[in-house]
């Protein structure tokens, strides 16, 4: 005597490829999981925010009166190139995080499912500019407080934090190419800060170009950290000067144009 069993429903057949609006759904969704992450670890923003409030404390009284003469001055000077360090540095947390996902298997579970492959990408940076923004307003909220004063209106400060945001979103490519090529987060810390100490370092961000050696004034004034310093201070101080913003696009073009197919390219053969 057989016994007829009944064939579950198939469900529903996935979709060979995922359309580009649903890749861009999934992005939204990833970077709202990173996102959330910081209600659960709230010192992961303190990462990043306690850092640039010592900086800033630090320039502008042990080394303001020495370069300028006095702290005030030397704070509107510096505050602008200081916010655009601050937005470098945090840039390293999306290679830190993207790598962490690699290392712990998140990215095999998402294989399994009908996501974009650039999504896990996608999302990691959108994240990050919600931290960027966060960043730049702390740092600015500290200056403030210490007396530093915007020039331009409210208009070139958004331009500013625009801006910034911009390069940020360019220069993050690079770090998620750090990320993908580091063996574990801790390396991608010490890779990144080991590139990232000389390019802001050797920039106008703490001192003007004019006090340098002749020799060094001209590797300064084309490094892209000084002139995204320079758009800053116009934008934010002096008042905005085409040259240093439309400098500062292409190099945020030229970036995304190499690192970001470069990404795409680790991130198929490493997962």
């Amino acid at each position: 005597m057989t016994t007829l069993t009944d064939t579950p429903p198939a469900g529903p057949a996935l979709p060979a490829r995922v359309s580009p609006l649903q890749g861009m759904r999934q992005s939204m969704t990833l970077a709202w999981r990173t996102v959330v992450q910081v209600r659960h670890n709230p010192w992961e923003l303190g990462d990043f925010s306690i850092q640039p409030i010592m900086f800033v404390l630090l320039f502008t009284f042990m080394f303001g009166g020495a370069i300028m003469g006095d702290w005030q001055s030397y704070l509107t000077f510096m505050l602008p190139g200081m916010v655009v360090m601050n937005m470098l540095f945090v840039s390293l947390y999306v290679g830190q995080g993207l790598n962490t996902d690699l290392t712990k298997g998140v990215f095999d579970r998402l294989r399994s499912l009908p996501v974009a492959r650039w999504a896990p990408l996608a999302g990691r940076i959108l994240a990050d500019q919600v931290k960027q923004a966060w960043s730049i307003v702390l740092v600015l909220g500290v200056g403030l407080i210490l007396g530093f004063r915007i020039g331009t209106g409210l208009a070139g400060l958004l331009g500013a934090v625009a801006l910034l945001l911009v390069f940020a979103l360019a220069f993050s490519w690079v770090a998620v190419v750090v990320g993908l090529l580091a063996p574990d987060p801790e390396r991608v810390q010490i890779y990144g800060m080991t590139a990232l100490f000389p390019l802001t370092f050797v920039s106008n961000i703490f001192v003007p170009v004019q006090t340098l050696p002749g020799w060094l004034q001209g590797l300064v004034s084309v490094n892209p950290v000084s002139i995204l310093a320079d758009a800053s201070r116009g934008l934010m101080v002096t008042g905005a000067q085409a040259g240093p913003i439309i400098a500062t696009l292409i190099w945020a073009a030229a970036i995304t144009t190499v690192f970001a197919p470069l990404s795409a390219w680790v991130f198929k053969r490493r997962v």
